[in-house]
């Protein structure tokens, strides 16, 4: 028996492994990333950033998103993650109630506070003939847009 609660959460930090990746009984790609999360704090009397702890979290990526996050990320990128931080007991194969925490990712992707990012877009369809099964918007040079099957 599994109880779960899910908090909205964004995170921002580093990855302390290359991503783990695997592929669901069902066929759904996964990748687990594991992110450091650093909490700084100003020391009032040296006004100076001082570390004041750091926060390990799992986060698990689905799909394409999965996939992406698998060949674009490595060890030490600084990433961002917002999803739902799953939180869920279980027992253990000794018999003992543990439990476990992690975020479900709806978004993963680089951090651009310290980072240049260089973006690879995917190729998309041709055209809105590509998708469309009924009327679609075509530009005509002169007069703007017409309506064509």
């Amino acid at each position: 028996n599994t109880m779960s609660t899910r908090i909205p959460v964004t995170i921002d930090g580093n990855l302390t492994a290359d991503p783990e990746v695997g592929r669901a009984e069902n066929g759904t790609d996964w990748t687990r990333l594991r992110v450091a999360v650093n909490d700084r704090r100003l020391n009032e009397q040296t006004q100076e950033w001082e570390d004041a702890g750091v926060v390990f979290h799992d986060v698990v990526a689905f799909g394409s998103q999965a996939r992406h996050a698998a060949s674009s990320l490595r060890k030490g990128d600084a990433i961002i993650a917002a999803g739902e931080m799953q939180f869920s007991t279980y027992v253990d194969k000794q018999g003992q109630e543990r439990e476990g925490r992690q975020v479900l990712a709806n978004t993963v992707g680089a951090s651009l506070r310290y980072n240049d990012v260089e973006v690879n877009r995917n190729p998309k369809a041709r055209g809105p003939e590509a998708y469309a099964t009924g009327p679609s918007a075509t530009p005509v040079a002169d007069s703007g847009a017409a309506l064509t099957r």
